[in-house]
């Protein structure tokens, strides 16, 4: 009788666990960002990422990173480039945060994460020092 309470309690400890980590996963998809980039969301070890996977209407077909800091890098290809990195799923809040946004549009590095997500969009919040915005991605 005790072996099987201990199973019991031990398969549902288990099944909580495999919950919350598939909680984290709902985020994993294609969106199509305010700016017209498409991009895909992965999972990377423990955090989610990013990476462009189409430009279609993208800035009157730029395709390459133009705006860079680095100009070593302003030749780089738009598309495949990783602009989202470190998101990490904070359980307790059900929210994606302490990620970071590169937007090739102005060659700069934002804070972000994303705060709801329902079945056709994400609501992603960036910042920069005192500054934030609230955007909306759809849900391909």
């Amino acid at each position: 009788m005790k072996l099987k309470l201990n199973l019991t309690v031990l398969m549902v400890i288990l099944f909580s666990i495999s919950l919350l980590a598939q909680k984290g996963d709902d985020i994993i998809g294609r969106y199509k960002l305010p700016n017209e980039l498409e991009i895909v969301i992965f999972k990377e070890g423990t955090t989610y990422s990013g990476k462009i996977v189409a430009l279609d209407g993208y800035k009157d077909g730029i395709t390459k990173d133009r705006k860079n800091p680095d100009k070593s890098k302003r030749t780089d290809d738009l598309l495949g480039m990783t602009i989202i990195k470190g998101l990490e799923y904070m359980p307790n809040e059900k929210k994606w945060m302490n990620g970071k946004l590169y937007g090739p549009e102005k060659g700069i590095t934002i804070n972000l994460k994303i705060t709801a997500l329902t079945d056709d969009s994400a609501t992603a919040v960036g910042s920069k020092y005192f500054f934030w915005r609230t955007f909306e991605w759809k849900k391909m």
